[in-house]
């Protein structure tokens, strides 16, 4: 900004001279003599110049004259362009061939160059964001990435892992492992240990869109995994995952991703690993390294943030972990038994024919219909023998059935000393 009002203040106000003023203001004498010149030719003085904005004096000192155009061109709909480019992305759209389809509607229209500016600075006013603010406790950020190799010691074989990594929202406090896969088990087993290593939960998970996590993608109903639902159940948070093609809504892992990688994954690179336990604990040394170190602005380190902020502000772990549990579907035969992994469990008669949603963990199997357990934690299909359908009969021609079940009674799911041997 010139130093316009300075100078009139020091001219009118003050008397000094154009050398005295170039010399105060650190202008050279003919910028002074200039604004002088100019503040006389627009008619401003210094009483009136003291109560106007700076910019508005420039303006009059400066005024900008437009340059007439000789021909009027056609303006592109740059909102148009704006969707079309965001629809097809996946076709890798670009801006020439707007470009072309304009001149083919508009021969008159602007040139490439001028079109792309055109567009541009349009594009620029849109490009702004709300500043997030994280509470303490409050939210914990979920994320994958590509992780190092480990090499099988019998065949030589490169197996790629996967790095875990769970960030804090206020603190940055991080956790990252690394596992085979993205699948289920190890989503939900890594959640487990995360919150292990935090000995404290959040409030709110933020995840990616992961199949594993969310089973529907949505921007405002998205649709979780049963298990993990459950598990976030269990844990007594929330579960909020991000929006689809909105990276900025879990911007703090997707920065703890880089700083993982630089921190953790380029530390450990010319090293070989035989395991995924010899993986981790490397990683575990290199994650430690990275919560003690001072960060550069806040002069702390993650972990003195975590454990003054964040911790005290978190839930508590409950008294015991989560039991990984599989969600299935399954509809009651006529013979009153749903079928679970070729096996056979007996429940209420009442409920011929309903679809039954089925909890299935390592040793046990729950059933709910809308919401309500009919049938009691029972032995899984790995402890137990399975009830052929074959040979049930119904409930109002026997007393017991064949395979010795006794008939379900509406007060709860039929039970039997078989099904229970060993549980």
């Amino acid at each position: 900004m010139r130093k316009i009002k300075e100078v009139l203040r020091l001219k009118f106000d003050c008397g000094l001279s154009a050398r005295e003023i170039a010399r105060s203001c650190k202008v050279s004498r003919s910028a002074v003599a200039e604004y002088l010149m100019r503040a006389k030719a627009a008619g401003i003085s210094w009483p009136e110049a003291a109560a106007l904005p700076d910019i508005q004096i420039e303006q009059s000192l400066f005024p900008v004259k437009p340059v007439p155009s000789l021909v009027k061109r056609p303006e592109p709909d740059y909102e148009h362009i704006y969707n079309e480019l965001r629809t097809y992305r996946k076709f890798n759209l670009t801006l020439i061939q707007l470009w072309v389809e304009y001149k083919e509607e508009h021969p008159d229209g602007y040139q490439y160059s001028q079109f792309c500016d055109l567009y541009r600075r349009w594009k620029g006013k849109l490009d702004y964001y709300m500043r997030q603010e994280h509470r303490y406790g409050e939210k914990a950020f979920i994320d994958f990435s590509d992780g190092l190799s480990i090499i099988d010691p019998l065949t030589g074989e490169l197996t790629l892992t996967q790095l875990f990594l769970a960030v804090w929202g206020a603190s940055n406090y991080t956790y990252a492992e690394a596992t085979l896969s993205q699948t289920l088990p190890e989503w939900v087993g890594a959640h487990r240990r995360a919150l292990e290593y935090f000995c404290c939960v959040p409030r709110v998970l933020v995840p990616d869109n992961l199949k594993s996590g969310v089973s529907k993608a949505c921007k405002y109903e998205p649709e979780l995994n049963p298990t993990y639902a459950d598990m976030a159940e269990h844990y007594g948070c929330a579960v909020v995952p991000a929006r689809p093609w909105k990276a900025r809504d879990k911007a703090k892992v997707e920065v703890g991703v880089l700083v993982a990688k630089r921190w953790i994954l380029a530390v450990l690179r010319k090293r070989t690993f035989y395991s995924l336990a010899e993986l981790n604990a490397a990683i575990r040394a290199c994650l430690e390294h990275l919560n003690t170190r001072p960060m550069r602005r806040l002069k702390q380190s993650r972990q003195e943030l975590f454990e003054a902020m964040e911790r005290p502000s978190a839930l508590p772990l409950p008294a015991r972990p989560y039991e990984y549990a599989e969600w299935l579907k399954a509809r009651v035969g006529f013979n009153y038994h749903v079928e679970v992994e070729e096996h056979h469990y007996s429940v209420p008669y009442q409920l011929l024919h309903q679809r039954l949603d089925i909890r299935l963990t390592a040793t046990t199997m729950e059933a709910f219909h809308k919401g309500e357990r009919v049938a009691q934690p029972m032995p899984g299909p790995t402890s137990r023998v399975a009830i052929p359908p074959s040979r049930s009969t119904c409930p109002r021609n026997t007393g017991l059935m064949p395979n010795g079940v006794r008939p379900a009674s509406p007060s709860g799911p039929a039970r039997s000393g078989r099904l229970l041997n060993g549980w």
